[in-house]
Parts: C-alpha cells; sequence; structure tokens
C-alpha cells in the first residue's frame, strides 16, 4: 500500500443537500405518522416509515463531514481498510462511518537529551543534536510505525551515538573529520537520519551538533592537552618562519655586499636571529664592541 488520496466531495454543498432532505422527510414522516394517528390510513404508516429510514441514513451521512486545517493531513479508514488520505485545507465530506486520525505536516524540532559516549579515540563525551523534520507520507506515519514522534527521536539519538562513536572529538590530522567539524558532521548525520526516518515518511530537513563536550571526569585533562598541543603548533610555525626570515637576512647581506661572514659569523648571526624571533620574551639588545676572535 502506499499513500494516495481519499475520494471527498465539497462539505459545504453536502451540508446544504443534508439540511434540505433531512428537513423534507423529517416532515414527511412526521405528516405520515399524524395521518396515521387519525384515520388508521396503512400507506401513510409505511411512507412515514421509509421517511424515517431516508432521515436515519442522513444522518449516518453526516459522520463523513470533516475540517482539514492547513499544513494537516487526515487519514481516512473505513473498518480498518485504508481508504486514503485528505491534505487539502477545507471542510470535506468522506465516506460516511469512517476513522479519521490526524497527522500534522508542520515542520517540527526536536533536541536528543545529552548523551554520554566515547568517540573513535576512546575518550568519554558529552553530545546533543536538534533535529528539523516534517512528515511528508501520511500514510506511512500512520500505519508503518506505532509512533512516529518517538520512532524520530529513538533513532535521532540512535544516529548522534553512532556519529561520535565514528569520529574524534579532536583530531590532529587532516585527512580525520572530527566532531568539531560543524559542517561536514551535520551533514553526515543528517543524511544518516534521512535513511533511518524514510520508513516512518519523515523528512529529516537538518540535523545539527548543539552541545559537544569532554566529560566531567576527563574534561580538566582534556584541557590541558589541547592547551599543550595548540603551544607546540604555534612554536612550530614561529620555527619555521624564523628559520626563512634568517635565511632570507643572510641572502640579502651577500647579494647587496653590506658584510662577508666566514662560517663562525654566520652561525653566530643564525643563533642570534633565531634567538630573537624565537623568544617568548622581550629582548634585550646588546652592542658588542669587540671581535669574536678576540
Amino acid at each position: 500500500m502506499k499513500l494516495r488520496p481519499a475520494l471527498h466531495v465539497n462539505g459545504f454543498v453536502v451540508l446544504l443537500a443534508w439540511l434540505v432532505l433531512t428537513l423534507l422527510f423529517g416532515g414527511l414522516a412526521a405528516l405520515g405518522y399524524v395521518a396515521m394517528a387519525q384515520s388508521h390510513n396503512v400507506p401513510a404508516l409505511v411512507g412515514a416509515i421509509a421517511a424515517s429510514v431516508v432521515v436515519l441514513a442522513l444522518l449516518l451521512a453526516a459522520t463523513g463531514l470533516i475540517v482539514v486545517n492547513p499544513n494537516e493531513a487526515q487519514v481516512v479508514q473505513f473498518f480498518g481498510r485504508y481508504i486514503g488520505s485528505v491534505s487539502e485545507p477545507g471542510f470535506f465530506s468522506v465516506l460516511p462511518l469512517t476513522d479519521r486520525k490526524r497527522i500534522s505536516l508542520r515542520v517540527r524540532n526536536f533536541e536528543t537529551q545529552k548523551l554520554k559516549v566515547n568517540d573513535a579515540d576512546g575518550n568519554p563525551v558529552e553530545i546533543a543534536a536538534v533535529v528539523v523534520y516534517r512528515v511528508v507520507d501520511s500514510f506511512k506515519a500512520a500505519f508503518a510505525v506505532d509512533d512516529y514522534e518517538e520512532y524520530v527521536q529513538t533513532q535521532s539519538e540512535a544516529a548522534v551515538r553512532h556519529l561520535a562513536t565514528t569520529h574524534p572529538y579532536d583530531s590532529h590530522d587532516n585527512t580525520r573529520t572530527s566532531l568539531r567539524d560543524g559542517a561536514e558532521v551535520a551533514e553526515e548525520l543528517t543524511v544518516e537520519l534521512r535513511d533511518r526516518t524514510e520508513l516512518a515518511g519523515i523528512e529529516v530537513i537538518e540535523a545539527r551538533i548543539t552541545h559537544l563536550a569532554y566529560a566531567p571526569e576527563i574534561a580538566q585533562a582534556m584541557l590541558v592537552r589541547q592547551q599543550a598541543s595548540q603551544v607546540v603548533a604555534a612554536r612550530t610555525q614561529i620555527v619555521e618562519g624564523a628559520v626563512g626570515m634568517v635565511s632570507l637576512a643572510l641572502d640579502r647581506l651577500t647579494e647587496q655586499g653590506v658584510v662577508e661572514l666566514d662560517e663562525e659569523r654566520r652561525a653566530a648571526m643564525v643563533s642570534n636571529l633565531l634567538v630573537v624571533l624565537c623568544g617568548d620574551r622581550a629582548i634585550q639588545p646588546v652592542v658588542n664592541t669587540g671581535s669574536l676572535y678576540n
């Protein structure tokens, strides 16, 4: 079975016809019973009974009137059989004696709880995500799962746990995607949730990480580790830049003939320049009035 539109007609037309016919046959039934009571007219009694049956049928037909709100669908069942869905907003009449179930088609937000899981490196982390979704297939939402809202919640938490276990919290390798890479992680989470919730007629519009942190028991230790990593990365970049600047200075001095340096003096200048450029404290200049050879 798949989603299909239910047979429905304009409710105002049906209501008007229902009122006219009910008044007409109700009046005929009343006149027949009065005539039977006054003159014992058997044909009048038969006509009154027939009119009463028609009025009863009209009352049953009134049970098919429904109101469909904007961004809403009504799944129609006739004695357990799915006969279609009405998603057009308005006042309609469908098959009488049917059961209708309202399914909201509005966009919804769902935020998972803060889940504690181990990342790809085995470090315990706390993670949570927000999922934006809507129902696009009312038939699947009503019959494929028991409760599509609970299904989305369960699958969202399962997808977030799986995401956390397949990526490290922080990666120092450019070839690995970490949980802190927001755009890549959000896209991966969205794709996985779309695959998981398609069965329930759900379209996941977006899924993003809203909370990400190390678990309290290792947070302080990991903070020290992050600080140390940043310091090492910064010093590495400083050294690489300093080496380039020293090489450039020596080449320019040689090209312009400012000073002639032998190997010992070049080594001394390189040492001094590296100390100045790589030091993390202010340098106190020293005026050298002597010679390296004295």
